[in-house]
């Protein structure tokens, strides 16, 4: 059922704001014609994703429901971006740094914050591109397998304007395997902004006329 309302997130759920801050952005969301659907998970960490990414316009929404919701969703960039004027802004919506070059590794800097915080929920876009790629980004999955964590599946519907909750998936550690079987999450749950930029893997995924 499509909800007017926000749930209201367990306190093992990482957050952040204040009531005046969820009520304004919840209220902007919804003044938008958008809503939520589904349940929201009481996970203290895990790896979100979201899909479809094919506008700017879906990170705008996409905050709006998470500062409603009052969720902190923990992304990583690259440390260079922390040494320009964008450090404040960055620092606000909550990116983290990581050094791409680190002779550690980008995933294990990742798992090792992880491995360190109570509750941390790191959000990634599988598709990484905006224009049709060819394939689905590998590092979501990587990252969630290496620090244990399940993956919570959201899409973007447009068709109706909602936000879907689409669950949570446990990897079994076959990627080919997991992959498909989030991809079936997907199927018939999301349709895009701009069609023609989904993502190859999915466009056989979405809504029918």
């Amino acid at each position: 059922m499509t909800q007017t309302r926000f749930p209201r997130l367990s306190p093992h759920v990482p957050a952040r704001g204040s009531k005046l801050s969820r009520t304004f952005f919840r209220q902007l969301f919804l003044a938008q014609g958008w809503h939520l659907e589904g349940e929201f998970p009481d996970l203290a960490k895990a790896v979100a994703i979201i899909s479809p990414h094919t506008s700017n316009i879906d990170a705008w929404l996409g905050f709006n429901a998470l500062l409603g919701l009052g969720i902190q969703i923990t992304i990583f960039g690259k440390d260079s971006l922390f040494r320009t004027p964008l450090k404040p802004v960055l620092e606000w919506i909550g990116v983290v740094p990581v050094v791409r070059d680190s002779p550690q590794g980008h995933t294990r800097q990742i798992v090792d914050i992880i491995e360190k915080s109570e509750q941390i929920w790191v959000g990634m876009a599988p598709e990484g591109s905006r224009k049709a790629p060819e394939k689905i980004r590998s590092g979501f999955y990587h990252i969630a397998k290496a620090a244990h964590l399940p993956i919570v599946m959201f899409s973007f519907d447009y068709d109706i304007k909602t936000i879907h909750i689409l669950g949570v998936y446990h990897l079994t550690g076959d990627y080919e395997y997991d992959l498909e079987q989030i991809y079936q999450h997907y199927q018939g749950k999301f349709s895009a902004k701009n069609p023609d930029w989904v993502a190859k893997p999915l466009q056989k995924l979405l809504k029918k006329d």
